[in-house]
């Protein structure tokens, strides 16, 4: 018996039972689709991500707060002070600019429309250089503005659409947690991360915010110019001494602040991104496995109802290895095709965005997650293929 005689009788047997077949594999379906989707989901984000502190350049060093300070020093808050001693031409000779930053939240009002603003920043000019900020319409804030403490916020595109829809918002006053603030200018789109959307953002003078919104407290973070990507290094140790000279940081001791360049957060970010994906592909493939488990339950139960066709089979002449190979290959199409329809599933799905995020769909797991459902096929199809085969004629022609 040929291997075109036995492709022949599995899809014969296949057909026989077509609802059986297709939800068989279902379950190979529905595991290739989601170790294709989750895996691009996951690497989409990562894209994101980087995109995201890619665009802030390679030149900026940030300095936040850490929570319980330094080992036997007082701890200090981040303040205003600290960002301006940070850009001294003479202590930190490779810092070109140094922006404190206070960060909140607020709800924006205008005529009828209420918008919650995921984050309110107030900050200084230098800070629109630093993160690569630039203005789509009117004018950015003056050193004359923080100053003056003067109430005019800049909105990223994507809170000025929400707050005035189609209408022109420079020149309109908004109000932020009641306090009215003029709008000056709307930023160009920056994108999202799909954690955090960038373009959902409004940013004031930090002497008004602080006035109004935040009050006077600790920094949320000091967002610091190097000269040039090159001297990211040397900035970043000029930083540190003046900080630690500051907060009175000890050799040895734990400072009470963290200082990182974009390299390193990038890092940082990735890596809980790759970790967060390998769990998400996990998942999907336990979702494989339930499916090669339904496939062996399936192929036993057709062992079991043609039990007395695959004794008439070997009492006129079928070798074992023939009636090996056909339910090996039922099981094996089974997987196959829907390990198929699985990719075109997942590929399918990886046109969607999923809560900001455009997944992107890696060659290597449509290969991985195909060539599993077709090992699925073999393995799980093994097991009542082999049982099949060895059943005696007389038993099976015996049985009812």
């Amino acid at each position: 018996m040929n291997l075109a005689e036995i492709l022949r009788f599995a899809v014969r047997g296949l057909t026989a039972n077509k609802l059986r077949s297709v939800l068989t594999t279902l379950g190979i379906t529905i595991g290739v689709a989601s170790v294709i989707l989750l895996v691009a989901v996951g690497n989409g984000a990562s894209a994101a991500i980087t995109a995201s502190i890619q665009g802030l350049g390679t030149d900026v060093v940030n300095v936040s707060p850490v929570r319980g300070g330094a080992q036997g020093a007082t701890t200090r808050p981040l303040t205003v002070q600290d960002a301006h001693a940070l850009a001294d031409p003479v202590g930190a000779p490779d810092v070109r600019a140094s922006s404190p930053v206070v960060s909140t939240t607020a709800t924006a009002a205008y005529g009828q429309t209420s918008y919650d603003v995921s984050s309110v920043i107030g900050t200084e000019p230098g800070y629109f250089t630093t993160t690569n900020r630039q203005v789509a319409d009117g004018a950015l804030f003056t050193a004359e503005d923080v100053t003056q403490a003067r109430k005019v916020v800049v909105l990223g595109p994507t809170t000025a659409q929400s707050i005035f829809g189609a209408s022109e918002p420079v020149g309109k006053n908004v109000l932020l947690d009641s306090i009215q603030f003029t709008v000056i200018g709307v930023l160009q789109t920056k994108g999202s991360t799909g954690l955090q959307n960038a373009d959902d953002v409004a940013i004031a003078p930090i002497s008004s915010v602080q006035n109004s919104l935040a009050g006077y407290g600790a920094l949320s973070q000091i967002a610091v110019q190097a000269n040039s990507a090159d001297s990211v290094s040397l900035a970043q140790a000029e930083v540190t001494a003046i900080l630690n000279a500051r907060h009175g940081i000890r050799a040895g001791a734990t400072p009470d602040y963290q200082v990182q360049n974009s390299a390193q957060l990038l890092a940082t970010r990735t890596s809980a991104v790759s970790t967060f994906t390998v769990l998400l592909g996990a998942v999907a493939a336990i979702s494989l496995l339930v499916g090669g488990i339904g496939v062996t339950n399936i192929m036993l139960v057709t062992v079991t109802e043609r039990i007395r066709e695959i004794g008439i089979r070997k009492a006129i002449g079928a070798p074992r290895s023939a009636i090996l190979g056909q339910f090996l290959a039922e099981a094996t199409i089974l997987s196959l095709f829907g390990g198929l329809l699985g990719v075109l599933i997942g590929l399918l799905g990886s046109r969607f965005g999923f809560a900001g995020i455009q997944p992107v769909v890696v060659p290597s797991s449509i290969v991985l997650a195909f060539a599993v459902s077709a090992l699925i096929g073999l393995f799980f199809g093994s097991f009542p293929a082999n049982r099949a085969s060895r059943l005696r004629p007389i038993d099976a022609l015996r049985h009812e």
